[in-house]
């Protein structure tokens, strides 16, 4: 568990998915970012492989120092499934089998 003296390291990894900082979380805060989708929106925080298993608690914990919310009121991120490009050719009524 992270103490809150080890939150004055600008530079300390949050998200190691994404390779968010502490620093950008809290510039994200300081822009306006105001809730956990904000955060994810400003700096990529939680969009990584572990789709936030990771990051979160540090991010909420970071997010409610900053703001003076309490942890039950911070909202979890928007989990959203990934988005995979689909071919044209897939749309096609002509497509055959080959």
């Amino acid at each position: 568990m992270v103490k809150d003296k080890e939150f004055d390291n600008e530079d300390m990894i949050i998200c190691r998915c994404e390779e968010v900082t502490l620093g950008d979380i809290k510039k994200a805060i300081a822009d306006g970012a105001h809730d956990m989708d904000s955060i994810k929106r400003f700096t990529r925080a939680g969009m990584g492989l572990c789709q936030c298993k990771t990051c979160f608690n540090l991010t909420a914990r970071i997010l409610a120092k900053e703001t003076g919310k309490k942890m039950s009121e911070i909202v979890p991120f928007t989990h959203r499934p990934p988005v995979r490009p689909i071919p044209v050719k897939c749309w096609s009524r002509d497509i055959k089998d080959n």
